[in-house]
């Protein structure tokens, strides 16, 4: 039977169909006037989506490129950086750090939880620290922290940088890069940025600039910020970039300035909600303390595997789930809601769980879940 494919893990989301026309042209040549001023125009529609007056760097790489310039372009060997490590991808920074030679200190928490910033407080007046690492919404776990009030937390000590991984954050939910302190920001073309992996952005303030100029041990040639700051000042990349991604990327970014970054983040909101409330008629947990909006964790009740739901969705729905990853692999699944979603997809989704969960032989009160999704979206229209 015929089943359109419907991607909902959170990363690599769907790409608009105008994104993907674009994608189909002709490649151009990249070291043009004519790429200058795309480039040009691609770096303003970035600051519109991280809500800054700083320069948006673009690197050919994925987020964790990102990641790792930003971490060993501020921070020197023997610095010291307060790192919170909450999933997978927290603690990829931690490793960074130790990869470098970069002095640090986990704030470990259980998968699922979020720092405060008065644990964030405690910890900066107990010692002095170079930079706070953390991401806003770990991916693993569907997780989100306080970030305005964490910033303003960080901001007391004076010279500590935020650095923040905001892959699952920037361009779903609220995240105002000037308003909130950041220092360092970033993230990756596969998520809220409507396009395929291969683009990662990295957004720096003042602050970081004077960090980087002060660190003559920057231990990398591709990902020297300077260089990157460099070739910006003519509307270029200091290496080849990915440029039909870029060409196709400002498709995406005028979409989200058409729509409205608030607009963005209510759909977003309502329709991770909607599922929140759909799944939970469907008698499942959400894994999360701290729910992120840009993609949902929920918890595998007794009686159903992780092989046999989402390999179900897969073969008999052609609906493509995400598992959970290090310690959680096989105990949750996860949904994406950021970029190119609906309304209908949050009741596509749930209206084949309950198919699913017929198949699988749970007991199922068909329209449970739909309906509880519907009372939700009903906010949008």
């Amino acid at each position: 039977m015929l089943m359109k494919y419907r991607l909902y893990t959170p990363g690599p989301t769907s790409v608009p169909e105008a994104t993907l026309i674009e994608l189909a042209k002709p490649v151009h040549h990249h070291r043009t006037g004519e790429f200058r001023a795309l480039f040009n125009e691609i770096q303003s529609l970035l600051q519109y989506v991280f809500q800054t007056k700083s320069q948006v760097y673009t690197i050919t790489g994925s987020g964790t490129a990102a990641a790792e310039a930003g971490i060993v372009n501020t921070l020197a060997p023997g610095q010291r950086a307060l790192v919170v490590t909450n999933g997978k991808f927290a603690e990829r920074w931690s490793a960074v750090c130790a990869a470098f030679g970069i002095e640090h200190k986990d704030i470990k928490l259980e998968y699922g939880d979020h720092v405060s910033a008065e644990q964030i407080s405690t910890e900066l007046r107990g010692a002095k620290y170079d930079a706070v690492i953390l991401v806003h919404s770990e991916t693993s776990t569907a997780t989100v922290c306080n970030l305005e009030q964490i910033g303003r937390a960080v901001r007391t000590t004076g010279e500590t940088l935020l650095i923040v991984d905001g892959i699952t954050s920037i361009g779903a939910m609220p995240f105002k890069m000037d308003d909130w302190g950041v220092d360092v920001a970033i993230t990756g073309s596969q998520k809220s940025l409507m396009l395929p992996p291969g683009l990662a952005y990295i957004g720096l303030s003042n602050r970081a600039w004077v960090a980087i100029e002060k660190n003559k041990a920057r231990r990398s040639f591709y990902l020297d910020l300077a260089k990157y700051r460099k070739s910006i000042e003519d509307g270029d990349t200091p290496f080849t970039p990915a440029n039909t991604l870029i060409e196709a990327q400002r498709v995406s970014l005028k979409m989200i300035q058409e729509e409205t970054l608030e607009m963005v983040w209510k759909r977003t909101h309502l329709i991770a909600e909607s599922f929140r409330q759909g799944i939970r008629a469907l008698g499942f947990e959400l894994f999360s303390k701290y729910p992120a909006d840009s993609v949902t964790a929920v918890k595998y009740p007794a009686g159903i595997t992780d092989k046999d739901f989402r390999n179900h969705l897969k073969n008999k729905h052609n609906i493509h789930l995400a598992g959970g990853q290090g310690s959680m692999e096989g105990k949750i699944f996860r949904v994406n809601h950021m970029g190119y979603t609906d309304a209908y997809d949050a009741l596509a989704v749930i209206a084949a769980i309950e198919h699913a969960l017929k198949a699988l032989g749970k007991q199922v009160n068909f329209g449970a879940g739909v309906a509880a999704t519907q009372k939700v979206l009903a906010e949008l229209f």
